[in-house]
């Protein structure tokens, strides 16, 4: 059933574009960029924390689209959490997970202008981030029919980089003797021991984030129920092939102790792969590819963003101005004040260029982190039996959660979420309030 109300947004989107839309929503920056702090964290058992970082996917997949297949809406899990829980939940929810999209949009620009300074080392972030910005911006303000082509493409041209990655990487291996031995050589395969494995989650389980996509793409999709259930089991099956198999081609090939770490990354690791075996034109084209990762990532969540303000405005928790339509039946009004993360992308890049990237991925991080705990919390609501999976996810996110204090430059994570909850929530009481009066 629908639970939106008014204007409805345009039903356009396919199976195979859901899940590409999801799968560009997940590919970006936390692969290609974050997957240097990972490495740094727990060497080469980092593989090990994808594994890890794969289950709970996949129990967060199955739970959310159980959900989504009936109640296909734009709000998505804010919804679900608002009939299944109670409205608090489903108020903080939106607003937490749209908040830490917004910033996470800043940190994926950020990235690009990272990767873009590879190339023109003398060139200032900001001026990547706002070409890149109106440009995806024009996109995502016309139809969303065009949005999912667009996207479909844009995710395609990563996926099948992925995939070439991947293959080059196993020839390396087999074909040219590279072998195995950086798994072992450099302090084992746990040089951090179990603790790192487990501490590199809090920078993995970021790469995951996106695959909720499905879900809020629910109020724009073709057949959702037939759709929906499909297009969740395409993008599982392939984002977690691609996670476990192009981080073992990393590992392998590059001794982790020479990937960059914390906030002096100036590289994609996958392009130090190409430097360090003396393929620079290689490398060059795998910068090209995490620019478009980069860039697919932002464009999605800038689709994500403004449909969760979309549905928060229609909710009555926004002003109604940002529950309008185009003519092309997008929320255009949400989509720019949802731009706002890039604002503070470009402050951050000014007067913090160094470590822009690690305190804009600290912040977003729990963000998506609050929004997987109200999945799984809700859908155990929702089936109140044979709930274990969802239990254990539950369970999961929270200990990831409270890892965030003990891993370094990470406690913003903790701080800026708690703070921000606390302001929340009397926002909430107050437009309560305001809603209570109106209707009495």
């Amino acid at each position: 059933m629908s639970l939106e109300q008014g204007e409805q947004l345009a039903r356009e989107l396919s199976a195979p574009q859901l899940a590409m839309i999801a799968i560009g929503g997940a590919i970006g920056t936390g692969l290609f960029l974050g997957s240097a702090l990972a490495v740094h964290t727990a060497g080469p058992g980092v593989i090990l924390t994808y594994a890890i970082g794969a289950v709970i996917a996949l129990l967060l997949i199955r739970a959310l689209g159980e959900m989504a297949v009936a109640h296909p809406t734009a709000g998505s899990f804010g919804i679900y959490a608002e009939i299944y829980l109670n409205k608090w939940f489903g108020f903080s929810v939106r607003y937490t997970y749209w908040a830490a999209q917004c910033v996470a949009i800043g940190g994926e620009a950020t990235a690009i202008a990272i990767y873009c300074q590879w190339w023109f080392p003398h060139t200032p972030q900001w001026m990547w981030i706002l070409l890149f910005t109106l440009a995806l911006l024009y996109v995502n303000a016309r139809s969303v029919g065009n949005f999912g082509s667009f996207e479909y493409w844009f995710s395609m041209i990563k996926v099948v980089a992925i995939v070439l990655f991947i293959a080059m990487g196993a020839f390396l291996i087999l074909g040219r003797g590279v072998g195995v031995s950086n798994l072992t050589s450099h302090g084992g395969f746990m040089p951090t021991g179990v603790r790192g494995v487990w501490s590199a989650l809090v920078f993995v389980i970021f790469s995951y984030m996106g695959t909720e996509v499905v879900a809020v793409t629910a109020g724009e999709a073709k057949n959702p129920e037939i759709a929906l259930p499909r297009a969740a089991r395409m993008m599982a099956a392939r984002l977690i092939l691609f996670y476990l198999a192009a981080v073992f081609v990393l590992v392998t090939i590059v001794p982790w102790t020479q990937v960059q770490p914390g906030a002096g990354v100036t590289a994609s690791p996958f392009v130090r792969v190409f430097q360090l075996i003396g393929i620079p034109a290689a490398a060059h084209i795998v910068n090209f590819v995490v620019i478009t990762a980069a860039a697919s990532s932002m464009n999605c969540n800038l689709y994500i963003v403004s449909r969760m303000m979309f549905s928060l405005a229609r909710g009555g928790y926004a002003p109604k101005t940002w529950g309008k339509l185009s003519r092309q039946g997008t929320p255009v009004r949400a989509l720019l004040v949802s731009a706002a993360g890039l604002g503070l992308a470009l402050l951050t890049s000014l007067f913090y260029p160094q470590s822009a990237f690690v305190y804009l991925f600290g912040i977003s991080l729990f963000g998506g982190l609050y929004a997987w705990l109200v999945i799984f919390v809700t859908h155990i609501f929702f089936r109140r039996k044979q709930m274990a999976g969802s239990v254990c996810g539950a369970l999961l996110i929270t200990a990831i959660l409270l890892t965030t204090w003990w891993v370094e430059g990470m406690r913003i994570t903790l701080i800026s979420g708690v703070s921000w909850l606390l302001l929340l929530s009397i926002a909430y009481f107050l437009v309560e309030r305001r809603l209570d009066r109106q209707l009495n």
